[in-house]
């Protein structure tokens, strides 16, 4: 509760800069022990920030209700939804290219650290706004599976139709940022540099890159389902998003986004070097990391898998 301080005699200091802090000593000193009441009618802390953070059994359980949650949504308003997934995290992408490559002479690590401070407002807006992201798909939607909440056919066409909306959004980002003009100078060498550099790695790498990248956004996703506020949802996501940015792993959605933005910004690669060099082995790395090591090492320890029930 908030306290109220009664009873306090303060001391006769003129207040200046150079006795300020004799004079705070002087406030705390004269307080004692008995003086400090609750106010009646005060609101506990805990309650103005959502309440105490749950046991991570009952965190799992909402996460499998959310997928669950997440299959019932048809065709259409699941497309729609992921297509506004897909230009939050390309918001994303222009934020952190457009700042990060404007920072002039600076070494690699000052630019990765602003790329990735600034990248996870995609996620927040996800989260805000309760969109479909492929991603945290796999993490939710399995552990619905795996909880015998949904069947297999509504994990497939969950994931299909989610994954097609992520696109959708993001290539009509890429048209509608190329077609405002400022797909240029610093930005679009930027993009075009990560382009290049993402397209060349080989086949194994960017699959464990992608399980990186995915284990830890689904840990965002966790921590953002079970809080209640956003001050709490904000805090727990943040860093784990931030995190894989700065690292260099792979996300798949956000690479439909900005492959593509670097092959208009210059980029020499062609539509299959980006699809089977980065798309695809990414996408196989985000899923097993979603769908295997997250909802499959989450229901051995509290759901299904392990023979726990809910309660």
């Amino acid at each position: 509760e908030i306290p109220r301080v009664t009873g306090v005699q303060t001391c006769a200091l003129p207040i200046s800069d150079a006795k300020m802090v004799r004079f705070v000593l002087c406030l705390l000193a004269s307080a004692s022990a008995t003086t400090v009441l609750p106010r009646s009618g005060a609101t506990p802390l805990l309650a103005l920030r959502g309440g105490a953070y749950p046991p991570p059994k009952a965190g799992y359980h909402a996460l499998a209700a959310k997928g669950c949650a997440a299959t019932k949504q048809t065709v259409m308003p699941n497309l729609l939804s992921g297509a506004l997934a897909g230009g939050y995290v390309a918001f994303g992408g222009i934020l952190s290219l457009t700042v990060a490559s404007a920072l002039g002479d600076v070494s690699p690590g000052v630019q990765k650290l602003v790329f990735g401070l600034l990248f996870p407002i995609a996620l927040l807006n996800i989260v805000a706004t309760g969109s479909q992201l492929f991603t945290g798909n796999t993490a939710s939607v399995s552990a619905a599976l795996l909880e015998g909440l949904i069947e297999p056919m509504d994990l497939v066409r969950n994931w299909v139709v989610t994954y097609a909306g992520n696109l959708i959004g993001s290539l009509l980002f890429v048209w509608a940022f190329q077609y405002t003009g400022l797909l240029t100078g610093t930005t679009a060498a930027m993009a075009a540099k990560i382009t290049t550099g993402k397209c060349a790695g080989a086949m194994g790498p960017t699959i464990m890159k992608g399980i990186l990248a995915n284990w830890l956004v689904c840990l965002a996703a966790f921590m953002a389902t079970i809080e209640t506020d956003l001050a709490g949802k904000i805090l727990g996501m943040w860093p784990c998003i931030s995190g894989f940015v700065m690292m260099g792993f792979e996300h798949s959605i956000a690479n439909l986004f900005l492959l593509p933005l670097g092959a208009a910004a210059g980029a020499e690669v062609s539509v299959m070097d980006m699809v089977m060099r980065n798309i695809v082995p990414v996408t196989i790395g985000n899923i097993l990391a979603g769908a295997v090591i997250f909802a499959g090492s989450y229901s051995y320890l509290y759901g299904a898998l392990g023979g726990h029930t809910k309660d």
